[in-house]
C-alpha cells in the first residue's frame, strides 16, 4: 500500500491527461465528429479519405523533408560542439552553458527571433549575404523553396546544445586507455576518431537518433510561429495538418485518424532503427 500510495498520484495524472485522451482519440479515428453533434461511427472512411487527400500527402512529404534535414544536421552540429568542448580550455563551462541555453529558451521566442534574422529585406542574414556579393539572397520564410530550410536552421540551432550535452557525456565515458593504445599503434587523430570515438559513441548516437526522429515527426511550434504552414503549403507538416483538421475545420474524427497514422509512422521508424541497431550494433 505504501508503494501504491507513491505511484497513484502520478498514475492518476497520466490516466486522466494522457491515457484516456489517447483511447478516446483512437475511438474517434473511426467516427465523424465536429465536437457539437453526436459522434457517428463511419468505420474506415477516414482512412480511405486520406488516400485521396492531397493535403495529407503534402504534409507527409514535408514531414519527411524536415526530418531528413533536421536529424543529420543536428547530430553533426551537436557532435562537433561536443568534440570542441570536451577539452581543457578557459571558459569551457561558460561555452557549454551558452550553447545549451537556446534549448531552455521559449520556442516561440526562438521562432520570432529567427524570423527577424531571416527577414527577406531587413534581416541581418540577408544583409550580410548582400555584403559579400550575393545580389538576390534567399527570401527564406517568404519563399516556398527556402521556408523549410529556414525552419530546419532554427531547429538545429535550438536543439544542438541539448544533444551536445548527451554527446559530451558519451565522450567522457570513453576510457583514455583506448586512445593511448591507439597512439602506441601509430594511429592519427583522424583514425582515433573513426576507430575509437565513433564506435564507442554508438549507443549515444542511437539514442540521439531516436529522440531526434520522434521530435522531428512531432514538429509544430516552429512551423506555427515561423511560417504558419506556408508559403502555400510548403511547410505544412503532419502535426500542423492534424491541428488544422481538429481546431480549424473541427473534423475531430479525421484529425484523430491522422494522429493514429502519425503514431504508426513514428512506431515503424523506431522499430526499424531498433532492428538496425540490434543487427549491426555488436559488429
Amino acid at each position: 500500500m505504501v508503494a501504491w500510495s507513491f505511484i497513484l498520484p502520478n498514475f492518476l495524472g497520466f490516466a486522466i491527461f494522457t491515457l484516456v485522451p489517447m483511447l478516446f482519440s483512437f475511438a474517434l479515428a473511426f467516427m465523424a465528429w465536429d465536437a457539437f453533434s453526436t459522434p457517428e461511427f463511419i468505420g474506415l472512411d477516414n482512412f480511405r479519405r486520406m488516400l485521396t487527400d492531397d493535403g495529407v500527402r503534402i504534409a507527409i512529404v514535408n514531414t519527411v523533408y524536415y526530418t531528413l534535414g533536421n536529424v543529420p544536421l543536428t547530430m553533426l552540429a551537436s557532435l562537433g560542439l561536443a568534440l570542441l568542448l570536451n577539452r581543457k580550455m578557459k571558459g569551457v563551462k561558460f561555452f557549454r552553458a551558452a550553447f545549451f541555453f537556446p534549448f531552455i529558451t521559449s520556442l516561440v521566442a526562438v521562432a520570432v527571433v529567427w524570423n527577424m534574422l531571416l527577414h527577406p529585406t531587413m534581416g541581418p542574414v540577408n544583409n550580410i549575404l548582400r555584403g559579400i556579393g550575393i545580389v538576390e539572397p534567399p527570401r527564406w520564410t517568404a519563399s516556398t523553396t527556402w521556408a523549410m530550410p529556414a525552419v530546419i536552421i532554427a531547429s538545429v540551432w535550438r536543439g544542438m546544445g541539448y544533444y551536445m550535452v548527451l554527446y559530451l557525456a558519451g565522450l567522457q565515458a570513453i576510457p583514455r586507455t583506448l586512445y593511448e593504445a591507439a597512439q602506441v599503434d601509430g594511429a592519427t587523430k583522424w583514425k582515433q576518431f573513426i576507430h575509437v570515438t565513433l564506435p564507442m559513441l554508438r549507443p549515444t548516437t542511437f539514442f540521439v537518433t531516436i529522440m531526434l526522429t520522434i521530435s522531428s515527426f512531432r514538429v509544430f511550434d516552429l512551423i506555427q510561429v515561423m511560417t504558419g504552414g506556408g508559403p502555400g503549403r510548403s511547410t505544412n507538416v503532419l502535426v500542423f495538418q492534424i491541428y488544422n483538421e481538429a481546431f480549424v475545420r473541427f473534423n475531430f474524427g479525421y484529425a484523430s485518424a491522422l494522429a493514429l497514422v502519425l503514431f504508426v509512422l513514428v512506431l515503424a521508424v523506431t522499430v526499424v532503427q531498433f532492428t538496425i541497431e540490434k543487427k549491426y550494433g555488436s559488429d
